[in-house]
């Protein structure tokens, strides 16, 4: 098995949230690899062998300010060490309006690669109340040269059904990161399958990483993009730390193929194209 000694995370998180009543459970932190100090996290990627990251606010419980007063702690990090870029929260919500806008005002820093939205707490594409958000968030990425990096997962607002919508109504001027291969099984099928080739070949800007991808999946993708000759550049390394694992991620893309250049493409030299 050949070995590329240092990968590049094009998708991970930064920040601790407060705990939170899961599923009407009690309060939980299920997040306990969670980092809010730049030691701790050059620690975890040092013993990774991660050279470079972009990182991004926690999220995922459903207090609005808790993610977005992340924003200052990425861009502190990344300004504190070149081996990390960022990208900022926002949010589709209309009660989030004012958070986004004011998140968007800060989307000039120097550090600063990506525009991070999910729906997978509240809005929707084609929910009327979130098009304004949407519509600031891709002017504004479009406007700065920025990824937007979008959350999928399976069924509801987030799943690939409609997230697809943002790459056929912005992919041709604004990069989308697909995160999760389109989130579940179907979403991997539909992807590999076909949409993700359709969109390239289309000349959508549309990428996506294998985090949380199901185990046949990154080995069919690795063997379309060598059937098709095309896609190749389009796929990313990335561990969703510390909601995702890192060692798992990591050999799961590097067993898709044997292929070493292409192995190499997914684990650095796409991250470094498409995030400097």
């Amino acid at each position: 098995m050949f070995f590329v000694p240092l990968t590049f995370d094009a998708h991970r998180h930064l920040g601790r949230l407060p705990a939170y009543p899961f599923y009407g459970g009690p309060p939980v932190n299920p997040d306990t690899s969670a980092r809010d100090q730049i030691a701790d996290l050059v620690d975890d990627l040092d013993r990774e062998g991660t050279e470079r990251a972009l990182l991004l606010p926690n999220y995922g419980v459903p207090v609005a300010a808790a993610s977005f007063a992340l924003n200052e702690l990425v861009l502190e990090t990344a300004s504190k060490d070149d081996r990390f870029v960022c990208g900022l929260w926002t949010s589709p919500r209309a009660e989030d309006a004012e958070l986004t806008d004011a998140a968007l005002a800060l989307a000039g820093e120097r550090s600063v690669v990506a525009l991070k939205t999910s729906f997978l707490l509240g809005g929707g594409v084609d929910d009327p109340t979130s098009q304004p958000q949407i519509e600031r968030i891709f002017a504004t990425a479009r406007e700065r040269d920025l990824v937007v990096h979008v959350h999928t997962s399976p069924g509801a607002a987030s799943d690939i059904d409609e997230i697809g919508k943002l790459v056929d109504r912005y992919g041709d001027d604004v990069r989308i990161h697909l995160v999760h291969l389109g989130g579940g099984m179907s979403a991997h099928i539909k992807l590999i399958g076909g949409r993700f080739f359709d969109w390239i070949e289309a000349g959508k800007k549309v990428y996506t990483d294998t985090s949380w991808a199901i185990g046949f999946a990154p080995r069919w993708l690795a063997s379309e993009i060598e059937r098709r000759g095309t896609g190749a550049d389009r796929v990313l390394f990335a561990s969703d730390e510390p909601w995702g694992d890192h060692a798992g991620e990591l050999a799961r893309l590097r067993a898709a193929s044997q292929n070493p250049e292409l192995v190499r493409m997914f684990l650095q030299d796409n991250y470094t194209a498409l995030y400097g």
